[in-house]
This record gives C-alpha cells, structure tokens and sequence, in this order.
C-alpha cells in the first residue's frame, strides 16, 4: 500500500499545517531558514509545539520509508506554493541544497541528545533515497532554463526538455498529493510552452521558404526570427515532422496505417493470426537489407513467445495490449534495473532515430492505451544514463528529441496537418 494511504499521526498532521500556514505569510528565504532550523539545526526553533511534533516522530523511531515519505510531502509543501509563482522557483533548489550543506553548529549543546542525532541520521538517509532524487530532477525541471546550446553537460540535466518522462522520473508510488498536483501541472505547463514554440517555428519556416520562391522578394517584409525548439538541426527537425505527420505509404500516414490495422484486427479470431499480422505491420517500413540479417527473426520469434498457450483464443483488448507492452520490451527496454536495451541501439544505429521512433509510432497509433508504457520504457533509458554527459549519449539524446516529436505531433493539441 502507498505511504500516501496510511493513516497520518498527530504529530505528522502539526507539522504539514505548521507549514502549510507560514508558505502564505513569509518569503522564501525565510521558509527556507524555518525549514533549515527545524528539519537540519533539529534545535532553537522559534515554535515549541512544532518542534516537540518533530521530536514525537524521531523518539518513536520512525523507518526510514516513514521518515522520507513525511520530509518528503514537507519539501513538496513549499514548492507546491513556489511552484505557482515564477518568481518564487529560485527557492526550489535553494531548498534542495540545504539538504547538502554541512550541519551547522550553531547549536553545538543540542547535537549531543539522542533525539538531534537521529534526526541527523534520518536527514542524511533521506538524501540517500528516489524521494530526494525525484526532487532534485523536479528542481532542474523548475529552475533550468531551457537552452539549445546545451555543452558538454550530464543528460539528467536535460529533463525539463521531455515532459514525458515526468510522471515516471519526478513520482513514484508513494508521491504525495501535492508532490503529484506539483508534477502534472508543470507538466501540462511546459507541454503546452513546446507545442506552442514548435508551432511557431514550423510557422516560421513555412514563410521562409514562401517568401524565398518569390520572383521579386519583398525586401519591406521582415520576418522575426524563430529558434528551433529541439536539439535536432533544422534539417533533422523537417524530416522528423514529415515522417511523423506526413504520407509514409502512398497517401497513407502513420495514423492512416494504424486505423486500418486497428479495423483489420477486429475482423480477427484468432490470436496466432493477430501476432502474424503485427509482426507484418512492424517490419513493413524496415529496410529490408536490415530486417534480413537478425531483426525480422528475432522479432517473429518474440512475438511467438508472448502467451503461446493463447493461439487459438479470439483476440480481446488484454491479448493487444499484452502484445504491445512485450513488444515495447522487446524494442526498447525491459527491467529498470540494468535494463536489457540492446536491440533498441542497434535499430538507432542501423536505421537512425526518425524511422525507430515510426516504429514505436505505429505501435503506440495501433494501441493507444499502451502509449504510458512506451514513456516508461523511455524514463528507464534515462535513468540509466542520467549520469552520462551529452557527448556520450548523442544516440539517446536523438531519440527522446524524436519520441517528444512523435508523441508532440500526433497526442498533442498541435494540428500540423496542413504540412502533408
């Protein structure tokens, strides 16, 4: 059961409303000093019946997965509120460091009792923990402004550029309710922001070019330049959106393709038939010259050993998405922990970023309810490399850039159609 279900003691409750009642009366670096005082210092806190609630937790000797959740929903209190003021984001990591600076001294009498020392212990844990991972990303998604010039620097940096991820690197299950409102509001926020800036960069190139096959060129007319919203070139970015939007087959694009095999599929009674026919819908945009050699029968042969014993059954949405979520295994990664990913550079390799992402596109177009697992499978990648810089990642850095296009241009309230 989620931490967030469990009953909240007395004590927990004091501290929450302590909170909750001084983020709407003081400034951030005053919040910041209360918090420090009371969680880092755990002595010379201005608030008595505060600080004995504190005190209660620590002497019942609290595990540590208790502990994290309630300092946990203690941080995403204050940056609840900050969150919702642009000025006030500047707090957000300034809370986070404080868990990374050296204990003061300040209160060298009080570091001798019992109760301090384990609050200490308990602190130093906690940013030991996902819950303190989870808010350091949320701080580099808060706070990092967005930049194309981006260096050398590790990816973890890079998240705020791939909303995405967000509800599987900055939650788990046992987020509270305002680490989870914090999230999806940002979210939802800085979707809308890239939709908006690659609208009006595709608006811009559009007029480019329109302007550039005129006879006489206007000379009266400027246009305001518009940046590229993605880490892709321009090049890249134009045939992305083309293969993604665009006429992949005849006059057919991917969505087109998808709904036939969707109504194709129902026609279906059995599951064996319906694998056949996945596995024909997946290989058919694959360079045959790269199929031949290992992918195809590699492919054929996973898709076989998904629920063998189902042949004969008539196909039903839990086979599809049972299929789908195996298949997305199979593609790109399975375990979070040392995930399996070989296949999925091999594809990057051999047939490059845009037409892997097709791939994953036709499987996601089909199955629509297996498009959150596709993202999870993505947030894996990225944990696993987070450490790593740019320069070591380039394959990786393309395909979250692609798969944000993908999902962008064929989820999102973009409407680029008119580019076919």
């Amino acid at each position: 059961m989620s931490r967030y279900n469990r009953p909240i003691t007395s004590a927990e409750q004091t501290l929450y409303d302590h909170l909750l009642y001084w983020i709407e009366l003081e400034s951030p670096s005053a919040m910041i000093e209360r918090f420090r005082t009371l969680f880092i210092d755990g002595a010379g806190y201005p608030d008595p019946e505060v600080s004995q609630a504190l005190k209660t937790i620590v002497a019942a000797d609290p595990a540590i997965d208790d502990f994290r959740y309630i300092l946990n929903r203690c941080c995403h209190i204050l940056i609840n509120r900050w969150q919702s003021r642009p000025q006030s984001h500047g707090a957000i990591p300034e809370l986070v460091h404080v868990f990374e600076s050296p204990f003061t001294t300040r209160h060298s009498l009080a570091t001798q009792l019992r109760s301090t020392r384990r609050l200490r212990q308990l602190v130093q844990e906690f940013t030991t923990t996902e819950q303190f991972l989870t808010l350091r990303r949320l701080a580099q998604v808060l706070t990092e402004a967005e930049a194309v010039n981006i260096g050398n620097r590790p990816l973890g940096t890079l998240i705020r550029r791939y909303p995405y991820l967000y509800e599987y690197c900055l939650l788990n299950e046992d987020s509270a309710q305002e680490q989870q409102s914090t999230v999806r509001q940002v979210q939802a926020t800085l979707q809308h922001q890239f939709e908006i800036h690659l609208s009006q960069y595709v608006t811009y190139q559009i007029r480019q070019a329109q302007m550039a096959r005129k006879a006489v060129p206007d000379r009266q007319t400027f246009i305001r330049p518009v940046s590229n919203p993605t880490l892709l070139s321009d090049r890249e970015l134009g045939q992305a959106i083309k293969h993604y939007i665009g006429r992949v087959d005849g006059s057919r694009t991917h969505k087109d393709l998808a709904q036939s095999f969707l109504t194709h599929t129902h026609q279906r009674t059995s599951f064996a038939a319906f694998k056949d026919d996945l596995y024909e819908y997946i290989t058919a945009p694959i360079d045959p010259a790269y199929g031949k050699r290992q992918f195809n029968h590699q492919l054929y042969r996973h898709l076989n050993a998904i629920l063998p014993d189902q042949g004969s059954q008539r196909v039903n949405d839990f086979l599809i998405v049972r299929t789908c979520s195996q298949l997305l295994n199979f593609l790109v990664a399975d375990q979070p922990h040392h995930p399996n990913h070989f296949v999925f550079i091999d594809l990057t390799t051999n047939l490059g970023a845009i037409a892997t992402t097709g791939v994953l596109l036709r499987i996601v177009l089909f199955c629509r309810k297996v498009k959150p697992y596709l993202e999870r499978r993505f947030s894996i990648l990225f944990n696993h490399y987070e450490a790593h810089t740019k320069d070591t990642v380039l394959w990786l850095i393309q395909a979250l850039e692609n798969l944000n296009l993908a999902l962008t241009t064929n989820f999102g309230s973009i409407n680029l159609s008119f580019l076919r």
